[in-house]
């Protein structure tokens, strides 16, 4: 699977009078706004309805009857990337530029509008529609860290809405290869005997189905990276189907379960993201791809395996594969010593009940990073929220046969119990955060259409920018 192309945006060095224009405004007494429009525009926009709340889009004439668009902009101060989304579905078609004032940032525009242009489809006869609207934008702003975000976004939006059918483990590991390839990347795909050993948990996952488990590993180093840079180690479940196995979901629990690779999905984009900036760190990408299956080879209930890290753990549940997955990564992780280690993964229910679909939750067992992590998601408007890794719940996950069990003896905490249980697999003192993701969106707002999606990634780069970068003297 390719990273797609930023269609909806042009760069316009002729006839540039077809060129709309679209005026980001906060009031409609904007002082700016009565020598571009006139007494007549301000009046015809107020009978339409137009009080320039956030988000809100109307066409008027300018003061020479030309057609422009007055646009909603957030309060000063506040970051809102996504509101610049419905700017790509809203907007008749055509090139437009977009005019905000210095404190609204130019990024946010172009990130917003790409978000908002994105869409899925695999219908034969009509195919990939192009864009009917455009953003108008320079040649360096099409290079722009704001475009990379969006097509790293749209790269996982990609993966988590190809249906089960067409993205197997094989067919998500072979997209991972397709989409690092272009960074030089050393990347290894592990499959067969060679994987049962190395991971054993995840492959007591993956055997179970007809289309085998594959681990993708990657190693990179940014250009202006040390032999001794920082170290960051990601990890993400790569689920591509989630029947729940012998403790099976019920129909209604399977209709999204195509999106369980989410995790994988958001780590994918993350790292590319990473090396489309040049970060000056070292960078290792592990991938658990697999597919949960009932078969007549299939992990059983009360089932004990020991896994990569000589941890045995009794199969509660066969539903709580994904932290089954991550474990072994965890744990191999842990052997090359990172500086940071993050896994994403869309690990529970719970976490959905606790927080709802648009905040993914935050485990983190280093306070400085979870405060780091917290503060920059508010100002990317990319938000995320932490929960406790409480080790007063640690007894729940004893078993009488095994050193731990996948599930909680109780029916509360999950998210902070599986939470806990990946904790057993991160090396003692390692600094570690954990994102439990939904990986969906269950309806359409600006610059988020239903379907996958990727919260967080946006979070994660930018604290990895922020304690790692160059500015932070992490180049010697």
């Amino acid at each position: 699977m390719s990273v797609r192309e930023a269609d909806c945006l042009v760069v316009v060095r002729r006839n540039q009078k077809a060129v709309r224009t679209v005026h980001g405004v906060r009031t409609v007494e904007d002082d700016a706004l009565l020598p571009l429009i006139g007494a007549a525009g301000v009046a015809f926009a107020r009978s339409c309805g137009f009080a320039a709340r956030p988000g809100q889009l109307a066409l008027v004439p300018d003061s020479s009857g030309n057609p422009v668009a007055l646009f909603g902009l957030p309060d000063v101060g506040v970051r809102d990337p996504y509101l610049f989304g419905a700017l790509a579905k809203d907007l008749p078609a055509g090139e437009w530029r977009v005019s905000v004032p210095k404190d609204c940032p130019r990024d946010d525009v172009i990130l917003g509008f790409c978000l908002g242009a994105y869409q899925f489809s695999l219908k034969a006869d009509a195919g990939m529609p192009k864009p009917a609207a455009r953003l108008v934008v320079t040649e360096t702003e099409r290079k722009s860290r704001a475009v990379e975000t969006a097509r790293s976004i749209w790269l996982a939006r990609d993966l988590i809405n190809t249906p089960a059918n067409l993205l197997g483990p094989s067919d998500l590991a072979r997209a991972a290869e397709a989409a690092l390839a272009p960074f030089g990347v050393g990347v290894e795909v592990i499959k067969g005997k060679t994987l049962d050993k190395a991971y054993p948990l995840l492959a007591h996952v993956g055997n179970g189905s007809e289309r085998g488990p594959r681990v993708v590993r990657a190693v990179w180093r940014g250009s202006k990276a040390t032999k001794n840079a920082p170290l960051v180690s990601l990890v993400g479940k790569g689920v591509c189907f989630d029947s729940g196995g012998y403790d099976i979901k019920p129909s209604a629990g399977m209709l999204r379960m195509k999106k369980d690779m989410g995790g994988a999905a958001s780590v994918l984009a993350l790292a590319r993201l990473i090396m489309t900036q040049d970060l000056p760190i070292r960078l290792e990408v592990r991938l658990g791809c697999v597919e949960n299956s009932v078969s007549g080879h299939a992990m059983r209930p009360m089932d004990v395996v020991t896994g990569r890290g000589g941890l045995s753990v009794e199969i509660g549940n066969t539903d709580a594969e994904g932290r089954l997955v991550l474990c072994d990564l965890l744990s191999e992780a842990g052997e090359h010593n990172p500086d940071l280690l993050l896994d994403m993964a869309t690990l529970t229910g719970a976490a959905r009940v606790a927080l709802g679909p648009d905040l993914p939750a935050l485990f983190c067992n280093d306070d400085s990073l979870a405060e780091t992590l917290l503060e920059v998601s508010l100002r990317e408007s990319d938000p995320l929220w932490r929960l406790p890794l409480w080790k007063g719940y640690a007894g729940w996950l004893r078993s009488p046969v095994a050193d731990l069990n996948n599930i909680s003896s109780k029916p509360m905490a999950g998210a902070v119990t599986a939470g806990l249980f990946l904790e057993r697999f991160v090396k003692a003192g390692q600094r570690w955060a954990h994102i439990d993701t939904y990986a969906w969106n269950d309806n359409t707002r600006p610059g988020r259409p239903e379907g996958g999606d990727s919260p967080g990634i946006r979070t994660v780069f930018a604290a990895l920018d922020l304690i790692f970068g160059a500015k932070n003297g992490a180049v010697s």
